[in-house]
This record gives C-alpha cells, structure tokens and sequence, in this order.
C-alpha cells in the first residue's frame, strides 16, 4: 500500500481522531481510504445520471404530454 503524508485541518483533524475514539474505525488511514472509497462510488453514481441527462438532452423534443410520459415511466419500473 503506498503511503502519504497529509495535512489536515484542526476540525478535520479532531472528526478523524472523534470517529478512532469511538472506534468506528481502528485509525485515520482506514477512515480516510473509507472515505475515498465513498466519493469514488459517489462518483460513479453523478457520472451515471450525467450520461443519462446528457442522452436525453440530445434527444430531442417530445409531443408527448406530461402524463403520456409519465405513464411510459411507469410501465417501463413496472416491467
């Protein structure tokens, strides 16, 4: 695993040594790999939705009425 040397705040500084003292996590390097693991998966999830606004976006215009569309919606969760 490779190591690093980083800076904190002192607020953020006191949260990580808060979360290691009510042993949430066993040290800062566990909490802060957890917390990138997080905003990696967060991440991944805004890219998702972003493609998916983008395709629609560049679809075009519909016709079809606000509760056409919300029908074809439902049918399309419901299988």
């Amino acid at each position: 695993m490779a190591r690093q040397s980083i800076s904190f705040t002192k607020p953020n500084d006191e949260w990580l040594k808060t979360q290691v003292d009510k042993k949430e996590y066993s040290s800062k390097s566990e909490l802060v790999n957890d917390l990138i693991r997080q905003a990696r998966k967060q991440q991944v999830e805004i890219n998702w939705i972003r493609a998916k606004l983008e395709k629609a976006e560049n679809s075009g215009f519909t016709s079809e009425s606000e509760n056409e569309i919300l029908a074809q919606s439902k049918s399309l969760l419901n299988g």
